[in-house]
């Protein structure tokens, strides 16, 4: 049986979105293309109607983390300004829920270890995806007259993800909201977003 376009489109989807669950929860390194392929109720033997390889399933795979993630990215639209804008996706990316989940969220913290042992398609398509969340931190820092924008967006997300990340792994939850609120504090304080929102 022949199936449209937009029926292969939509297995695709399935299929990346079960292969992106995988790697949160078990790394790029756990993705078995049989595996996938069954979560998303298909066959093994369909794989290869959608990807040349298992490396270009990973590589898909990052995108779709990334494009799950996009609708988070802090913008200055609307009535919302660059300030509240920077200062609520702050709040957001540190809170206890962001922190607990394992299925969703921003895949910086998920993917960061395993890159370097990966490289190829899959870390050129992580690149591309933090250059984008760079980019709007970058673009909201302008606006807001920072210095060196470029330099405070490199900053703000480090510490962003590397807090995440230490909360993830602290075991106390009382600590681990600690590091959280923390970092909250002292980037909304060193990029003066308290004081415009």
């Amino acid at each position: 049986m022949r199936y449209d376009s937009k029926h292969k489109q939509q297995t695709r989807t399935k299929v990346l979105k079960e292969a992106a669950e995988t790697i949160r929860s078990r790394g790029p390194e756990g993705i078995a293309v049989a595996g996938v392929m069954a979560k998303a109720g298909l066959t093994h033997g369909g794989f290869y109607a959608h990807f040349k390889s298992r490396d270009d399933l990973v590589a898909a795979a990052v995108d779709q983390m990334f494009e799950d993630s996009r609708t988070r990215l802090p913008r200055a639209a609307g009535e919302e300004n660059p300030a509240a804008a920077l200062g609520n996706y702050i709040d957001r990316y540190l809170s206890p829920a962001h922190r607990d989940t394992r299925s969703a969220g921003c895949p910086l913290p998920f993917l960061s270890a395993d890159m370097p042992r990966i490289g190829g398609a899959a870390r050129e398509r992580f690149s591309a995806g933090t250059a984008e969340i760079m980019s709007a931190f970058t673009d909201l820092l302008t606006r807001l007259g920072h210095g060196d924008p470029g330099a405070g967006a490199s900053s703000m997300l480090a510490e962003l993800v590397g807090a995440l990340a230490l909360a993830r792994a602290e075991p106390d939850p009382a600590r681990s909201d600690v590091i959280l609120a923390h970092s909250r504090a002292a980037l909304k304080r060193r990029f003066s977003l308290e004081s415009q929102i």
